[in-house]
């Protein structure tokens, strides 16, 4: 119900987390959610940039579904979407209120799981 809520009242809190693990810190969860805000004051859509995130959660954790669902969930009901992938981070076993750093810190083999995922340069 709390993460309900945060993405209800605050998204660009809830929000902020979930780009922060799935960038794995490579971007805040203060900078992920302030951009989130001004996209949110610029269109009133910011689904347009948390869809993304959805597919991307997606792909690292090999999970069902995607394409064009992933921005229709966002665009219908951002709540919901947002609540969904912040559980399913946290049912991962992320905190999600100490953001990726913490989280690898408090358990070095977070990064090793996840590690697989990171895009080849």
């Amino acid at each position: 119900m709390k993460t309900c809520c945060t993405a209800c009242w605050c998204p660009c809190i809830t929000f902020g987390r979930i780009a922060e693990i799935a960038d794995k810190g490579s971007t805040s969860c203060g900078a992920s959610g302030a951009l989130y805000t001004v996209i949110l004051f610029i269109t009133g859509f910011p689904c347009l940039y948390s869809c993304f995130y959805r597919s991307r959660l997606r792909k690292q954790y090999n999970l069902e579904g995607g394409g064009c669902g992933d921005c229709m969930r966002h665009f219908w009901c951002e709540t919901c979407a947002l609540t969904q992938e912040y559980r399913e981070l946290k049912n991962r076993g992320f905190d999600m209120s100490i953001g990726w750093h913490a989280n690898v810190e408090k358990n070095p083999g977070m990064a090793v799981k996840t590690a697989a995922w990171l895009p080849e340069y």
